[in-house]
């Protein structure tokens, strides 16, 4: 397929590999009109009416260029009336409905935009971005009142079948952190339990675990947003809570005003916490066997775990460490999740930022790499020359790099944070499946810095992030203070959605696999900071930020 990303070597193929017995139809427009389409789509017809023979009216790529240059330019309109041109000349390629749904995407027009994607994939099955396109479109509009939806045995069953067949073809390593014998006797189990009353709510339940038996970081059913939309608000755990060192605290009791936060859950509805959460866990997908990943999912979105593992009561108990007897709670009627907590507040809400805390140390704050694919590269880009420009002039001799609740990215961001930090050039990964990195060399910035640096990492540090911790551990560039990482040198990213044919169950399965090539560690644990070091309750109640606490307290008496 042709995509914006190949604008500008696309314009030039007009000029270098037009036929060499007909002229350039192309090219004849530009010249013609190039700022009045309107005209050169009447200069069009005209010419092709009166002078088949001597210009290439049957290479399809002619229009499809022209058009992508007009995109190129920020000319969607006049972009979408040649692609228009282009399916009416070709009705029966594929390629010319793909184009014409990508500009009507970038005009806003989702509607016709999947219309012509649709047909795209109507014609070439085989066009994975249309599928992903119209799977993406479809995810987004789901039908989020299936709580009680019932669906026949045979279609759930054929479901399973579907999603373990997928799961074990589209992932190239959907056996290396559970047998192949244990993965599909689960799928045997997961079978045994379905019957023609087995709810959609119920069976999605079942379709999580088997997901999350891939133990790949990149393959899930997406933040367990399906599950919790349609969960009623009656039936959500009605308080909620953080898990810490395997215990299990409340936090705010929501309308159950007579708990105290901090307070030491024990039991659930007569379910001991620690044989709950080893329940939930099974339904979270992590990388490999981390369970630091599992519980910042757990503590995101406990209040709605907690009714599917325990088949929705209508009704809760729990008991409280230190009182003799169990507490009744009051249900919710509405419930609405509290914004995002992020470990640090020194971003001020935002991904990147740079703060002087003192004379000599600085915090360099990332967040999220994820916004900076393609041309957003460069915001990411110039913010890290800008950082290192003020750590450089204001010569800073202790550097913080907060990489906690950061998902990952492309690998170009952690190249070039590396290209500031390492002493010698360096291959970023030894495998890199989608991406043209792997096996190549990056050398250091000229003004790289030289100072001590101090990475902060948590569970959540994933995918792209532990491939750049993976180095500066191995290379020994900094000390690492936090918790175990989501991650570790080996991931399978380059995720895609699919569907379920009879439940429209949506779920990512990871596809390509990326190797670093600081590949020391063991594939199943992240990697491992310096410090252990992590929140307790008070501590969070207070709003304490212990690692960089920890961090800044380390550097002082390293000062000493």
């Amino acid at each position: 397929m042709n995509k914006l990303i190949l604008l500008f070597s696309i314009a030039t193929f007009f000029f270098c590999c037009q036929s060499q017995t007909k002229k350039s139809i192309g090219k004849a427009l530009i010249e013609y009109s190039y700022n009045d389409i309107d005209s050169a789509i009447i200069h069009y017809k005209k010419l092709k009416k009166e002078n088949t023979k001597a210009y290439n009216f049957d290479d399809e790529n002619e229009l499809n260029n022209l058009g992508y240059k007009l995109l190129g330019e920020n000319r969607v309109n006049d972009a979408i009336e040649i692609f228009k041109l282009l399916v009416n000349e070709f009705p029966n390629s594929a390629n010319p409905y793909d184009s014409l749904g990508e500009a009507y995407l970038l005009n806003d027009n989702e509607e016709l935009a999947i219309k012509n994607y649709k047909k795209s994939y109507e014609l070439d099955p085989k066009n994975e971005n249309a599928d992903r396109i119209i799977v993406g479109f479809e995810n987004n509009n789901r039908d989020r009142n299936k709580f009680l939806k019932i669906y026949s045995k045979k279609e759930y069953l054929e479901d399973i079948d579907e999603l373990a067949k997928k799961l074990t073809t589209a992932n190239p390593h959907p056996y290396k952190f559970m047998s192949k014998k244990d993965f599909w006797n689960v799928v045997k189990e997961k079978k045994e339990l379905v019957t023609n009353k087995t709810t959609y709510s119920e069976f999605i339940w079942h379709c999580s675990e088997l997901v999350a038996n891939i133990n790949c970081v990149h393959s899930g059913l997406g933040y367990f947003n399906q599950e919790r939309e349609m969960l009623p608000k009656e039936l959500f755990f009605p308080l909620e809570g953080r898990l810490i060192d395997d215990k299990f605290f409340i936090t705010n009791p929501l309308i159950n005003e007579n708990l105290k936060k901090g307070s030491e859950i024990l039991t659930i509805n007569g379910v001991k916490f620690k044989d709950l959460k080893e329940e939930i866990f099974k339904h979270i997908s992590s990388q490999g066997h981390i369970e630091t990943t599992k519980t910042i999912f757990f503590n995101s979105y406990m209040n709605s775990y907690i009714p599917y593992a325990l088949n929705f009561p209508k009704n809760y108990t729990i008991t409280i460490n230190g009182e003799k007897n169990p507490i009744r709670l009051e249900q919710l009627k509405t419930y609405n999740y509290p914004p995002r907590h992020y470990p640090t507040n020194l971003c001020d809400s935002k991904d990147l930022c740079l703060d002087i805390v003192n004379d000599d140390t600085a915090v360099l704050t990332i967040i999220n790499t994820g916004d900076y694919y393609g041309s957003r590269f460069s915001i990411y880009k110039d913010f890290l020359d800008k950082s290192f420009q003020e750590i450089h002039s204001k010569e800073i001799k202790n550097l913080i790099i907060d990489m906690r609740s950061n998902g990952g990215g492309p690998g170009n961001t952690g190249i070039y944070l590396l290209r500031y930090l390492v002493k010698d050039a360096f291959i970023y990964k030894k495998l890199s499946e989608g991406a043209n990195i792997a096996n190549k060399s990056f050398e250091p910035l000229e003004n790289r810095y030289k100072g001590a640096t101090y990475f902060l990492v948590d569970g959540e540090s994933g995918s792209t992030i532990p491939h750049i911790l993976s180095h500066i551990k191995e290379k020994k560039l900094a000390t690492i203070i936090g918790e175990e990482m989501g991650g570790n040198h080996f991931c399978t990213g380059g995720q895609r959605h699919y569907k379920l044919s009879n439940t429209s169950v949506f779920y990512l399965v990871g596809r390509y696999t990326n190797v670093s090539a600081a590949d020391s560690f063991p594939d199943n644990r992240g990697i491992m900071p310096d410090y252990f070091v992590t929140q307790d309750i008070h501590d969070y109640l207070n709003d304490v930020d212990t690692v960089m606490k920890y961090t800044l307290e380390l550097i002082q008496k390293e000062k000493q």
